[in-house]
């Protein structure tokens, strides 16, 4: 290779470096050398799955939450299934989900055979309107059996109400709060965090790389109830379980369920066991960026998620609503800024439409969509890096 050649691929990579370092994502993990020492401490034990990395995660899960029983899976969408799967009783009745969510809300639904519905959401929070989901079931009092609420954005719902609400209808809920773990309301039974399970049956959470608990992938089933707890653990492992004592050997198990393999291997926990150390430092750092977002978006003029003074948001995301969405995507894009959207509304997905859904089905979910553009939102986010978003989309608007 001739040293012309030589010193332009040099060149190209040290341009494309630059770009790559320059670019500022929506979202980041925050991985430290105390993480790679957690993971590279489980890569020499004896144990890659079923371990003790796993326990250790689901204790300390539960002590951080504040609930009885907790079960580390492979992913959220695992959770979710599962959650779904032990709590629905009757194959006739649907299950309620908002529109604004990732489809595996809605999917954890027909997974196990059963029909899913939305209720549109609240323009302000972007949570599913609790007003406009007590009078679809005053509508229909016996049409449903679940509802799976989600905090979207890190902003947890009335959980209060909603348990109110399902009381009423005789309904379970299980809490989608995978975008909000740190989060947490006030109650009347003082306050209470997301998957403290004093209001809904079963809380779900994710940790996927862009979230406050970055595992790679994984996800954690939470209740307060011991039947529930007892039969997702046994669905966790293809429904096997091991019986000892008696006359039977110690290698003896049998399968009770049909279950699934969705247990969460070791080398997955023992990264969340430390990612779990900056949960506190990762909320209110998420917090001090979207007061400032929220401080210089009211000077443009430009609509945000509603703040709630009752609520920690744990700002998973920081949205905003704007005209010519896409053209301010792209300008972004443009200039290095990553943004996304979050998210097109469920039954919008063409496998939705098949089932029958159509476009006004939920329409303050579809404007919002029209409008909605997610920032960079993540705990590394340098303070000058934010200046620069909001510079950027300032100089787009001619503010």
């Amino acid at each position: 290779m001739s040293l012309g050649l030589l010193l332009l691929l040099k060149f190209l990579l040290m341009e494309t470096t630059c770009n790559f370092m320059s670019f500022i994502p929506y979202g980041r993990q925050d991985i430290d050398q105390k993480d790679i020492d957690s993971v590279i401490r489980t890569l020499k034990s004896d144990y890659l799955t079923c371990g003790p990395a796993v326990e250790e995660f689901e204790k300390s899960f539960a002590s951080l939450v504040g609930c009885k029983y907790t079960l580390a899976l492979n992913n959220a969408t695992a959770a979710l299934h599962l959650a779904v799967k032990a709590l629905a009783k009757d194959s006739k009745k649907k299950v309620l989900t908002t529109p604004i969510t990732f489809a595996a809300s809605a999917n954890s639904v027909l997974y196990n055979n059963l029909e899913v519905d939305f209720v549109d959401i609240d323009p302000d929070s972007y949570l599913m309107d609790l007003d406009l989901l007590e009078a679809k079931l005053d509508d229909f009092p016996n049409l449903y059996q679940g509802i799976i609420p989600v905090d979207f954005a890190g902003l947890p719902i009335d959980i209060e109400r909603l348990r109110k609400i399902a009381n009423k209808f005789n309904l379970w809920i299980v809490e989608d709060a995978c975008h909000a773990p740190g989060g947490g309301i006030d109650t009347s039974r003082g306050y209470e965090m997301c998957g403290g399970g004093n209001f809904s049956d079963i809380t779900t959470f994710s940790f996927h790389p862009v979230k406050h608990i970055a595992c790679g992938e994984g996800g954690m089933l939470c209740t307060n109830n011991e039947q529930i707890y007892s039969l997702v653990k046994l669905l966790r492992s293809h429904g096997i379980e091991r019986s000892v004592g008696g006359d039977k050997p110690l290698w003896f198990q049998e399968m009770h369920e049909l279950g699934f393999n969705y247990r969460m291997p070791d080398i997955l926990a023992s990264l969340g066991n430390s990612q779990l150390d900056k949960l506190d430092k990762s909320v209110k750092r998420r917090n001090e960026i979207a007061m400032i977002y929220t401080d210089a978006f009211n000077k443009m003029e430009i609509k945000s998620q509603l703040q709630n003074s009752s609520c920690t948001n744990a700002y998973h995301l920081f949205v905003i609503e704007v005209e010519k969405r896409d053209e301010l995507y792209n300008f972004l894009r443009s200039k290095d800024v990553g943004t996304q959207i979050h998210y097109v509304p469920v039954y919008l997905h063409p496998y939705y439409e098949s089932l029958g859904f159509r476009r006004g089905y939920c329409p303050v979910a579809e404007a919002y969509f029209e409008k909605c553009l997610s920032l960079p939102m993540f705990p590394t986010l340098k303070d000058s890096e934010q200046r620069r978003v909001i510079e950027l989309i300032g100089e787009f608007f001619g503010s």
